[in-house]
């Protein structure tokens, strides 16, 4: 889809001409009008073993880093310049997606751009959303730039490799991006085993082949953590038989995954009717949980960055079923979770593409360019054309009409959409990085059972006297972190986010009086083994 996407980009920008592309960069509407669309979703039969019995309100913001450091800001409701971890944490979202690839860059410190995606990048994404209590979905592309429908190269250093060998590069390279992410204090909730890989994968194009390729991921995500829920990803269900067609066989090849994930443009992709029919049938049919794991519609069809964008009033071939405006894209999101919530029961959730892939205001179109090149702002840097032979030059966000920020950063009305998802449960903030500034009350008996089968760890502790909660600390990269959290009785079994083979130092935590405090020492910790 992106390869697609960021030729069309092309098309559109290379008959702008320079004095157009500098008035729209800095010529930017303050705000949008506000949306009066405020329908809400009841998922009525929603699994209580996902995401704690609540809907996936996620949002993919793989770039946030690239355009931060090239100068964009965000604010919150009241017009205050707010980290944007801390705005959707407000606007009720509880996943956040990351894509990751193996070595976006030329080896001399270029990026090829698209957010620069690295490990490193997901380490960072995935500790700022711990902060506030967001998951991850962890969407690992096995390339070293988009992936999509049309595009799936392998990473460089994978070029050569034989199909055993590349399973096996598979299986490691998983395990590593796990363990990096989580000992960086990232909570994993899920992980994505490819990307729009429609009987295309690394190279691949054998369906048989690629669920070889498929089940050496599985495995990594299943070994490092039995929790995490494993989805497989296509795009395009209006394409009604090859869906049915990837799920069987899938289904023939024994896959060992949890969820069947779907791209969702309405203007590509058909009706939410079909959609919902799609989907409901292949989780029906191989017992799987159903997601909308990207989806976007434009709120305007001005363009933010000079760089055109993908979808506009202007667009030939697709179907604009709702406005463009803040209120159409109001109604398309809440449609598209709608549509999930009507999956009988297997529907889990909805992630928004890059809502915030801004360029920064006011600058002029040389400086826009330059950030895309310096920092990876942009669908894609000067230097991805090593790797990528479609890139010509330098490109920026062809999807900042669709974002749910405006063009300066501020919250638009479709953003609280999110807000009228349910279930909701409470869930207090608690802080994420434990130190000697902020300790913790422990139990002073704690009993620790092992299932080497299982790779499951049971605690068991004394109740302590006021503490209205309890969390599981670990000791990661240098501090004491809070792993799970919200738990109300006095045992828990598989601490999130061990990797088999390593030993941790595991405590109980006690939330009195609203505060984890009073200990100066973990004195009560345990060690732990995960095998």
């Amino acid at each position: 889809m992106k390869t697609k996407i960021f030729q069309r980009a092309v098309k559109v920008c290379a008959g702008l001409t320079a004095s157009v592309m500098m008035l729209t960069s800095s010529a930017f509407i303050m705000r949008s009008s506000a949306a009066t669309y405020n329908k809400s979703v009841i998922f009525n039969s929603f699994p209580a073993a996902v995401n704690d019995g609540e809907p996936i309100r996620g949002v993919d913001i793989s770039s946030i880093l690239s355009i931060e450091k090239a100068g964009v800001v965000f604010h919150d409701d009241n017009g205050k310049e707010e980290d944007i971890f801390r705005v959707l944490h407000d606007h009720k979202i509880n996943y956040i997606r990351v894509r990751v690839w193996n070595e976006p860059n030329d080896g001399k410190g270029h990026g090829y751009g698209g957010g620069n995606n690295d490990v490193n990048a997901a380490c960072e994404i995935g500790r700022r959303a711990a902060k506030y209590g967001i998951k991850l979905l962890v969407d690992i592309q096995y390339s070293d730039f988009w992936a999509d429908p049309a595009k799936q190269t392998r990473p460089k250093y994978w070029a050569t490799h034989d199909h055993y060998t590349l399973s096996r590069e598979i299986y490691k390279w998983t395990t590593w991006v796990l363990t990096a992410i989580t000992e960086a204090g990232g909570d994993i909730g899920m992980v994505q085993v490819g990307n729009e890989t429609n009987c295309f994968f690394c190279g691949e194009t054998d369906m048989y082949k690629i669920c070889e390729l498929f089940a050496s991921g599985d495995k990594a995500v299943r070994d490092f953590d039995r929790n995490i829920l494993i989805a497989h990803h296509f795009a395009n269900p209006a394409k009604v038989d090859h869906f049915y067609w990837y799920a069987k066989i899938m289904n023939e090849c024994n896959l060992d995954y949890d969820v069947f994930a779907t791209s969702y443009y309405p203007y590509w992709h058909g009706t939410t009717e079909n959609l919902t029919n799609v989907l409901s049938t292949i989780g029906n049919t191989y017992n799987k949980y159903v997601m909308i794991a990207e989806t976007a519609y434009p709120y305007t069809s001005e363009d933010g960055d000079g760089f055109g964008n993908t979808i506009s009033k202007w667009s030939t071939g697709v179907n604009l079923s709702y406005d463009i405006s803040v209120d159409g894209q109001t109604e398309s999101l809440t449609d598209a979770f709608q549509a999930i919530a009507n999956c009988q029961g297997r529907g889990i959730g909805v992630f928004y593409w890059e809502p915030a892939w801004l360029g920064v205001s006011g600058i002029s179109q040389s400086q826009q360019r330059d950030n895309w090149d310096r920092y990876g702002s942009g669908w894609a840097s000067s230097y991805a054309s090593e790797y990528d032979h479609d890139v010509t030059s330098a490109g920026g966000s062809s999807f900042d009409n669709q974002a749910l920020f405006d063009f300066n950063g501020y919250p638009l009305d479709s953003l609280d959409v999110f807000t009228r998802i349910y279930p909701q449960k409470q869930k207090p903030f608690f802080p994420k990085d434990l130190d000697n500034d902020n300790t913790i009350t422990y139990p002073t008996n704690i009993t620790v059972s092992y299932s080497k089968d299982y790779h499951q760890v049971r605690f068991t502790w004394d109740k302590v006297q006021g503490a209205d909660r309890y969390g599981i600390a670990v000791y990661l990269a240098g501090k004491w972190r809070i792993q799970t959290q919200n738990i109300t009785n006095t045992i828990y079994t598989s601490p999130k986010n061990l990797a088999p083979g390593k030993s941790y130092r595991v405590a109980v935590a006690a939330r009195v009086n609203g505060k984890w405090d009073s200990a100066n020492a973990i004195k009560n910790a345990v060690t732990v083994t995960i095998k």
